[in-house]
């Protein structure tokens, strides 16, 4: 049966997320609250953990999981970054963006797209999710969390831990998220393309 550790949304208590933490690097699942809505996490170099987060989700390995990083350098270590590429991250985290990017070496093969080698990367502006990777020691591979069969993403981290209780290690309740999920944008191409629109004012960015 999971844990649920309650955190303070802005000083996130670090003996829970230590715990937290230290599930994640015995191969379990997390739920996490974001600046989107609630996500859950897994190690990244965890095939395992990879194969849980996607059955948990009903995905296949053509969806991309999205990695969770802690700042723009971070980024820079599993993603290939230009300097246009650079200019408009640097602009745009953290927030609640996803962008697809080439992915680096780095990145073990079941979290980027098998046929475009590309990856979904962010950094979110979430005290509780920073203070999560920052615990682990590393990035996360994550998806949101929408279950099985419906549209909308889980907020309320009761709920979840009542829906999930025996498929994750832990939820982590730093209160209620909202309810859409993030805006992606294909950084690959010659110029921004938003593939998905979710959170986020695009006129910020310049793409609205």
């Amino acid at each position: 049966m999971a844990q649920l550790f309650v955190v303070h949304p802005e000083n996130p208590q670090s003996r829970l997320l230590k715990q937290a933490g230290q599930l994640l690097a015995d191969g379990a699942l997390v739920a996490v609250p974001t600046d989107s809505s609630y996500a859950v996490v897994a190690r990244l170099d965890d095939k395992q953990a990879a194969d849980a987060l996607r059955r948990l989700r009903g995905l296949d390995d053509r969806h991309h999981l999205t990695l969770l990083c802690r700042d723009l350098a971070e980024i820079g270590h599993f993603a290939r970054v230009d300097n246009r590429q650079y200019r408009f991250l640097k602009m745009a985290t953290p927030g609640p963006w996803t962008f697809i990017l080439e992915a680096t070496k780095e990145v073990p093969r079941r979290v980027s797209h098998p046929s475009r080698k590309t990856i979904g990367i962010r950094v979110p502006n979430h005290r509780v999710t920073l203070a999560l990777i920052e615990a682990a020691g590393s990035p996360l591979m994550s998806t949101t969390l929408i279950p099985q069969g419906e549209e909308d993403a889980l907020n309320d981290a009761q709920a979840i831990f009542e829906r999930y209780g025996n498929e994750l290690a832990a939820v982590i309740d730093g209160g209620a998220c909202p309810l859409m999920s993030t805006t992606v944008i294909d950084l690959t191409g010659p110029a921004p393309e938003v593939v998905r629109r979710g959170l986020g004012d695009l006129s910020a960015l310049g793409l609205d």
